[in-house]
């Protein structure tokens, strides 16, 4: 096998997330995309001892589990990966994946574990709350598109108004748009020349409440007259209803949603969801789950492996908006929730007003180092970490405060599995797991674990894990060159280097090395860093946390 070469084969087995399996001339190919039991022909892109990775190019044979998709976008769009598998099939793909990665995070410790199995989404379309489309074409030079990125392209946009994964509502509203901006003739921002004025589409809207909240994110390359736009939206038949209509300014290279300033077109910056009887307000940006049914049930779950926590004092690490510090409040002496993002904090300490929860703290701050800073102790923790999991540090100052028992919530198992093995050889055991499917049609699962503090056996245990499945990107040194490099392609369709990557690392005062790409020579001369470069680059580092 070389790279570059067509071969043909049948996949066997996925694994998390969306990695497909192919025996073929002796090795094992991962691609993604596919479905156990499907016979695909694919290119050969990479290859390392023993592995390789490659590409579909064509499903030769259908597998004998598919079904038709209900998304008429399906084949072109990237947002799904299980469209034409039956929800009962994906919840047992899912399941069966989560409990591969948790029962080799255990096996070399010796005990067992209760497995529950998953719990299912309680809507399996029109669940999503929260969309952010992309303005571009579907074709170079073609007519306006808004929607979702055409699987495997960086510039190509799906009109997606069809979505069933979205509400409703929300197909009106992106299919209205983009009738309206069509007529009036308005540039979207194209990514290689940084020029245009439409970039994203953010909608929002409540389950509970059925309030409505829309952003248009633009450059400020000119100023456009959008109550037009505003009064097109207010017109529309709807089932909810508009709590507010945004302009948010955005002139960053980066292809990201991002707030340069927000301009209110109607309404108010913001709307209320409920959960568990709770009530929320979620602003245009803020964090919250996407699908709120399925939010109850995960912290339902949650609370439900928590359990007696009368006169204790709980951390909730990685706290969000403070969701689970408040389902915790009226259960607990206190309750101290810890998160980066300080609109985060402040809207959970809005949201704890609220609901009259005067037993909540939220403290904003990285939790490695705000674990030295808080006095109290906790008597329980709740995690629930972003993708990557926890920094190896902060899981050693959570493991040292000895906590009998504690709860982490996932939405990555790779990050959970990888983060078991130190847990396990501090003493604590996996004592009951779940999956709740907050993400129907595509790769993704949410689950809950508790662990409890057991005795460490007196002989050393050797654990063996495949980095290939443990995903280690996020803890290294910041973060790699090639992942700034990748990071970079991704979002502005840029190829940065090496030399122009350290000389941006050394603006910013960041360790390269004493000799990392300097001239051999003291009169050699070098190439600099174009601006447009170095600002992706800052992007970069600023997304990995390294300024």
């Amino acid at each position: 096998m070389k790279k570059g070469q067509i071969c043909e084969g049948w996949i066997t087995k996925v694994s998390f997330p969306n990695k497909c399996h192919i025996e073929a001339e002796g090795r094992t190919v991962i691609v993604k995309n596919g479905v156990p039991g499907q016979k695909v022909r694919f290119s050969v892109n990479k290859l390392r001892s023993g592995r390789a990775e490659g590409r579909i190019l064509e499903v030769l044979e259908r597998s004998p589990r598919e079904c038709e998709p209900v998304c008429p976008h399906f084949s072109d769009c990237g947002g799904c990966t299980y469209q034409n598998l039956s929800y009962e099939d994906q919840l047992q793909l899912k399941e069966q994946q989560v409990k591969e990665l948790l029962d080799r995070a255990v096996q070399d410790f010796g005990y067992g574990y209760r497995f529950e199995g998953i719990k299912e989404s309680p809507r399996r379309y029109d669940y999503r709350n929260k969309m952010e489309f992309s303005f571009g074409d579907e074709v170079k030079d073609g007519p306006l598109a808004l929607g979702m990125h055409r699987r495997g392209s960086f510039y190509d946009i799906v009109t997606v108004d069809g979505c069933r994964l979205a509400d409703g509502d929300f197909r009106q509203i992106l299919k209205g748009t983009l009738d309206y901006f069509r007529d009036q003739g308005t540039p979207f921002y194209r990514k290689l020349s940084h020029v245009g004025y439409l970039r994203h589409l953010l909608v929002r809207k409540a389950a509970k409440t059925g309030e409505i909240l829309v952003s248009l994110v633009t450059t400020t390359q000119s100023e456009e007259d959008l109550s037009g736009w505003r009064d097109m939206l207010l017109a529309l038949p709807l089932e909810g209803t508009f709590a507010g209509i945004l302009h948010t300014k955005n002139d960053s290279l980066a292809d990201v949603v991002q707030n340069d300033g927000t301009e209110i077109l109607y309404g108010q910056d913001y709307f209320y969801e409920e959960l568990l009887g709770l009530r929320f307000r979620i602003s245009a940006f803020s964090f919250f789950q996407t699908n709120s049914l399925g939010a109850e049930v995960l912290y339902e779950t949650a609370r439900s492996y928590v359990g007696e926590t009368k006169d204790q004092t709980i951390f909730d690490l990685y706290s969000g908006t403070g969701t689970i510090a408040q389902m915790l409040a009226p259960v607990a002496k206190k309750v101290i929730g810890v998160e980066i993002v300080e609109e985060a904090v402040a809207a959970a300490g809005e949201n704890a007003r609220l609901n009259g929860l005067s037993n909540c703290e939220f403290l904003a701050g990285d939790v490695l180092k705000m674990l030295d800073v808080i006095e109290e102790r906790p008597d329980f923790i709740v995690l629930d970490p972003p993708r990557d999991g926890i920094h190896p540090k902060a899981l050693q100052k959570i493991i040292r405060y000895g906590v009998d028992r504690m709860v982490y919530i996932s939405c990555k198992p790779t990050s959970l599995a990888r983060d078991l093995i130190p847990l396990q050889e501090q003493g604590y055991r996996l004592e009951r797991a779940c999956c709740v499917d907050m993400f129907p049609w595509s790769g993704n699962v949410e689950t809950v674990v508790l662990l409890s503090k057991g005795e460490i056996d007196s002989k050393k245990i050797r654990v063996e894990f495949s980095l290939e499945d443990m995903d280690m990107s996020g803890f290294q040194k910041g973060a790699t060159y090639e992942q700034i490099k990748a990071y970079v392609l991704e979002h502005t369709g840029l190829k940065v280097s090496s030399l122009y990557i350290s000389q941006v690392k050394r603006k910013r005062g960041l360790d390269v090395g004493q000799s990392y790409n300097l001239p051999k020579k003291g009169d050699a001369k070098v190439p600099q860093c174009p601006a447009e470069k170095e600002a992706a680059i800052v992007e970069a580092l600023k997304y990995f946390g390294m300024i």
